[in-house]
């Protein structure tokens, strides 16, 4: 391990006791080696407007771990996952999970390709596609999670036939969710609400759990 990487290696370890993460250590060095991996493309691709390692761990590693004890799967669908964030951390995490992460762009889905094989993430199944012409497989996903994808109400029109029976959405946001939540389409309600306090970062963030109407598709 390079003194970089036992200096990111220290902080990813405070911060996921901070979240009350019992992480064995070889799953911290996956961590660790895709903030390498992130920081590495990034000076090339421009996949995310943090920079440096240290707050990639707190902005992106630890923003995501946050959500890990309300992600019960086993199938999660990752909404605008960008570079495979929160996806690739839960997977990490969690490796029983059955990932699918699902953006648009093509250099940030290269990336989550590389940080698949790389990291070797059997479970992990990135994908090119626009939300709106993506089809989820027969029975849907059990859980949808979106973070920072969209407003909440676009988050749920777009993503509205991908959960499946009794499943849920995961939405991480700002403060400012508990405005928008005056606006969710009819049949799909919020049943809780967590604020998350990310270790190294300022501000609080919230997780608002939704879930259909019994009888709603």
């Amino acid at each position: 391990m390079t003194p970089n990487d036992t200096i990111l290696n220290d902080r990813l370890e405070r911060g996921l006791a901070e979240l009350g993460l019992d992480v064995p250590a070889q799953r911290r060095e996956r961590l660790v080696a895709l903030v390498g991996l992130l920081h590495k493309w990034n000076r090339a691709y421009n996949l995310t407007a943090v920079r440096d390692p240290e707050e990639m761990v707190a902005r992106h590693v630890l923003d995501s771990a946050a959500v890990l004890p309300f992600v019960t799967g086993p199938s999660l669908l990752d909404v605008g996952a960008g570079p495979g964030l929160p996806g690739l951390v839960l997977a990490i995490l969690a490796p029983e999970l059955d990932v699918t992460l699902l953006d648009s762009n093509g250099k940030k889905v290269r990336f989550q390709r590389q940080a698949v094989m790389e990291l070797k993430l059997e479970r992990v199944t990135p994908v090119q596609a626009r939300v709106e012409a993506f089809e989820a497989p027969a029975g849907g996903f059990d859980q949808v999670i979106s973070r920072a994808f969209a407003s909440l109400e676009d988050f749920l029109a777009l993503s509205r036939d991908l959960p499946g029976e009794g499943g849920q959405w995961l939405a991480m946001k700002g403060p400012a969710v508990e405005d928008e939540l005056a606006g969710l389409p009819d049949g799909i309600a919020a049943v809780a609400r967590h604020t998350l306090r990310v270790p190294f970062s300022v501000g609080d963030r919230r997780l608002v759990i939704l879930e259909r109407a019994p009888g709603e598709r």
